[in-house]
C-alpha cells in the first residue's frame, strides 16, 4: 500500500522557514548592492548590458521581497499564490526589458565601452548566485514551497545573466565583438518567459505539498 508524504515535522518546518527567511534577506541585500554598482558602472560606460543587469537585480529584489512577505506570516501557505504571481510578473518584466535592450543593441544602439567594475561584478555574481539559488531551492523543495523554489530560479537566472554579462563585456573589451552580449541576452529573455509561465501556473516545485495530494510535479526532477 502506498503511503502519502505528510512533509517535514513541525520542528523541521520551523528550521526550513527560518532558513528561507535568512536566504531571502541575503539575496535582497546582495542584489541592492549589485543593482547600485551595475547601474552606476553601466551609466559611466554607456553599457546597456550593465544597466540591464542592474535592473535585473531590482527585479530579483522584488521577487525575494514577495517571498519574504509570504514567510512573514505565521500561515505562509495562504500567501503562496500571491507571491507566485509577483515572481511570475517579475520574470515577464525582466524578459521584456532584456529583449528590447538586446534588439536595440543588435541594431547598433548604445555600444558599450570597457568597464573594469562591470567585469568584477559579473565574476562575483557568477560565483555567489549559484550558492544562494541552490540553498534556497533545496530548502524550498523540502518545505514544499512553490514560491521559494520559484524565487531560487530567479536567482539562478541572475547567474545566467552574470555569465552573459561577463562574456559580453570580455568579448567587447578583448575582441570588439559587440554583438555577443545581445545575442546571448535574447536567449536569457526566452528562458525568463518560460520560468515566468511556470511560476504563474504554480509548476515551480514538487515536495510535501504535492505529496499530500498524492502526486508530484514533472518539474521536480530538474
Amino acid at each position: 500500500m502506498a503511503t502519502l508524504s505528510l512533509g517535514p515535522a513541525p520542528a523541521r518546518r520551523a528550521v526550513l522557514t527560518r532558513r528561507i527567511r535568512l536566504l531571502v534577506a541575503a539575496t535582497i541585500t546582495y542584489n541592492v548592492v549589485e543593482a547600485a554598482v551595475a547601474i552606476t558602472a553601466g551609466t559611466l560606460a554607456s553599457s546597456s548590458a550593465l544597466i540591464g543587469f542592474g535592473l535585473d537585480s531590482v527585479v530579483e529584489v522584488a521577487s525575494a521581497t514577495a517571498v519574504a512577505w509570504q514567510f512573514s506570516a505565521a500561515d505562509h501557505e495562504r500567501r503562496e499564490r500571491a507571491a507566485l504571481r509577483v515572481i511570475a510578473l517579475s520574470f515577464f518584466a525582466l524578459a521584456a526589458y532584456v529583449g528590447v535592450e538586446a534588439v536595440r543593441a543588435l541594431l547598433g544602439a548604445d555600444q558599450a565601452g570597457h568597464s573594469t567594475p562591470g567585469l568584477i561584478l559579473a565574476a562575483l555574481s557568477l560565483a555567489i548566485m549559484p550558492l544562494l539559488s541552490y540553498a534556497q531551492r533545496r530548502a524550498g523543495r523540502e518545505l514544499g514551497s512553490l514560491s521559494a523554489v520559484a524565487d531560487s530560479r530567479q536567482t539562478l537566472l541572475c547567474t545566467y545573466l552574470s555569465a552573459v554579462l561577463l562574456v559580453g563585456l570580455a568579448a567587447n573589451s578583448l575582441f570588439g565583438w559587440w554583438w555577443a552580449d545581445p545575442v546571448a541576452a535574447l536567449v536569457i529573455a526566452a528562458v525568463a518567459v518560460k520560468e515566468g509561465r511556470e511560476a504563474w501556473r504554480g509548476d515551480a516545485c514538487c515536495g510535501p505539498a504535492a505529496g499530500r495530494a498524492g502526486g508530484s510535479s514533472p518539474a521536480c526532477g530538474r
